[in-house]
C-alpha cells in the first residue's frame, strides 16, 4: 500500500503516513497500490490498472450484518437508521410507524403511513445488503 499525498509506502495497517502524516488515503497524487504518480481527477491508474481510493471511500465500523437484520425487521421503526448514526431519519421512521401502527384500525388511516415507511425501509434493506448505504460520516458500510 502507497501513501495517496506522497507515494511512499505504508503497512496495511498504517492509519496515517509515517512520511507525510496524512491519512492513508487521503490525496490524489499517486497510485494507493503500486505507488505512481497518477493525475488528481484519475478514477484507475493507468501503470497497474488498480482502481484508485477516492477520500470519501473510508469504509465505516459499523456491520452491515447488524445493519440489514436491524432494517429487516425493525425496519419500520428506524431502528437500523438510530444504529448507523442517522438519528434524525430514524425518528422520522419511528414516528411514522408508530403512528401508522396505532391508527392503523381506524379504517385503515394509518396503511398512509405504514405503506411509506415500509418501502422506505425496504430500500434502506436493499442498499445495506449491495454494500451502498453510508453511515453518518459518510463512510461506507461494507464489513459484515
Amino acid at each position: 500500500m502507497f501513501c495517496r499525498n506522497c507515494g511512499k509506502e505504508l503497512s496495511k495497517e498504517a492509519e496515517f503516513c509515517i512520511h507525510c502524516g496524512v491519512k492513508a488515503y487521503k490525496g490524489n497524487k499517486f497510485c494507493n497500490i503500486c505507488g505512481a504518480e497518477t493525475y488528481p481527477e484519475a478514477e484507475i491508474c493507468v501503470k497497474c490498472g488498480a482502481r484508485l481510493k477516492k477520500i470519501g471511500e473510508e469504509v465505516s465500523d459499523k456491520s452491515r450484518l447488524a445493519a440489514s437484520l436491524f432494517a429487516f425487521f425493525l425496519g419500520h421503526l428506524g431502528i437500523h437508521r438510530f444504529y448507523i448514526g442517522k438519528i434524525g431519519t430514524g425518528l422520522v421512521m419511528l414516528i411514522l410507524g408508530i403512528i401508522g401502527w396505532s391508527t392503523v384500525w381506524f379504517f385503515g388511516v394509518g396503511l398512509l403511513f405504514i405503506i411509506p415507511v415500509e418501502i422506505w425501509a425496504l430500500i434502506d434493506f436493499i442498499l445495506i445488503i449491495a454494500g451502498n448505504m453510508k453511515d453518518k460520516e459518510g463512510k461506507i458500510i461494507k464489513n459484515w
